[in-house]
């Protein structure tokens, strides 16, 4: 078996190595990405649900109005005319009623709030849009911050069932820094009446890597699917990347997965130090049940559920956001819940995941049906979300590691911002200009 020779090899196909791929191709760089799956995408991977339908997204995606880096990358790919942006129509789900929540007016009559709550509540978010130096909460947990700016009332009925829901056993560690980019985000991306705008992909994110993914290899980059990484080894002042299915030889390396996964990759060489390092952050799994259906549930796009008897963390129609016509007249309903990977939920069949769902979906939903399931299809990502404690920037490995010409680019190192597409893209460009620079100064 030959062995394959490359100036820089990427190891995951998301974004992240997508992104830094096209920069480094871009500058007449040999780039090969190896993705351990078939399909290219990461979190943004899609299926086929057939009938001449776009492909589905596995997870929910949707971008905000200010996601600048990943609309300046479809600029680049002459593909706006591919981005639609709608109103996002949310709402919230709290003591059996539903309620929306897409305006400062809807807040305004937002009943489980006595009226100088609401007012609070509005003032909350500005008072956190206001904040500058995101380091002077690095000491102070989300429910701390959240109560201190809108009191008990506010975080006990909108905040805590959001935090427990999202992170569960975890949610009391939970730094101030990440929920304050949320809102952050969330309070920027708004139309002149106050709602809140949101913007989606024409064929879904994966359209988007499928573009990006041909204009890397029209650049002369190569891309390898169900090419898992056994090791990265130095070898001879460059690396040896062992797979499946052969070996590669590479001057540099960008490791774009979770942060265990690298230093599972690394193990025979690296210190200890370093490994524990990898190993340090905690990160919980996402399990996401998609239901296609021949009847609306609703007609909000995101209902976030503050019930902490619902097991999901929200109700996503995403057919309140995109129309039924792209899903051949199916209405898509993603319910998703973030836990640990050893979770009995998580670790269900998908049949028996929709039998445990059933019966919450019928509590909230009096009028639904079971035999308006047309097709149910459940999707796995054990690596789905970095828990951001307080001081997690001491927590980060730095872009480089100790040993010369491999190089991090993970979600776990996306800070103060969160993870997600917008700041994947943002992140594998930086990191494949900066390698570019090193190749060709």
């Amino acid at each position: 078996m030959t062995t394959q020779h490359t100036q820089v090899a990427i190891i995951g196909a998301g974004f992240t190595g997508l992104a830094a791929a096209y920069e480094l191709s871009k500058a007449g760089v040999s780039v090969l990405v190896l993705e351990a799956e078939a399909d290219i995408g990461g979190l943004a991977a899609a299926f086929d649900i057939g009938d001449q339908s776009e492909k589905l997204d596995r997870f929910y995606h949707h971008w905000f109005t200010n996601d600048l880096e990943v609309m300046q990358l479809i600029k680049e790919l002459n593909l706006c005319d591919k981005v639609k942006t709608n109103p996002s129509n949310t709402g919230m789900y709290f003591a059996n009623q539903f309620f929306k929540l897409s305006t400062p007016w809807d807040l305004l009559k937002f009943k489980p709030l006595a009226f100088p709550d609401r007012i609070r509540l509005g003032l909350l978010a500005l008072k956190a849009r206001k904040v500058e130096n995101w380091q002077e909460l690095e000491h102070k947990t989300a429910a701390e911050w959240l109560r201190e700016l809108g009191g008990e009332n506010v975080y006990k009925i909108v905040w805590e069932p959001l935090l427990r829901g999202k992170f569960g056993a975890v949610a009391d560690e939970i730094s101030a820094v990440w929920f304050w980019n949320k809102l952050k985000l969330r309070g920027s991306s708004r139309g002149k009446g106050g709602e809140e705008r949101l913007a989606y992909f024409k064929g879904g994110f994966v359209a988007l890597v499928e573009a990006l993914a041909a204009k890397i290899k029209q650049l002369g980059g190569k891309i390898q699917t169900l090419s898992p990484v056994i090791s990265v080894a130095p070898d001879n002042g460059g690396w040896l990347i062992k797979t499946a299915h052969g070996d590669i030889q590479a001057d540099r390396v960008i490791s774009t997965p979770a942060l265990p996964l690298l230093a599972n990759m690394i193990e025979s060489w690296a210190s200890p130090e370093y490994l524990a390092k990898l190993g340090r952050i905690n990160y919980l799994a996402n399990v996401c049940l998609v239901l296609e259906l021949d009847h609306s549930l609703s007609d909000t796009y995101w209902l976030n559920v503050n019930d902490p008897s619902f097991p999901f963390v929200g109700v996503i129609e995403h057919t309140n956001f995109q129309s039924t016509k792209n899903y051949n007249g199916k209405h898509i309903v993603y319910l998703s819940k973030y836990l640990p990977h050893t979770d009995a939920l998580y670790l269900m069949s998908d049949d028996e995941l929709l039998a445990f769902a059933l019966p919450h979906l019928k509590r909230m939903f009096p009028e639904f049906k079971e035999a308006w399931i047309k097709n149910h299809h459940v999707w796995h990502a054990r690596w789905a979300q970095p828990v951001v404690e307080k001081h997690y920037s001491q927590l980060i490995p730095a872009c480089e590691s100790p040993k010369r010409g491999l190089f991090l680019a993970s979600m776990a190192q996306i800070y103060p911002e969160d993870r997600g597409t917008n700041y994947a893209i943002r992140e594998g460009r930086r990191m494949g200009r900066h390698l570019s620079d090193l190749i060709q100064p």
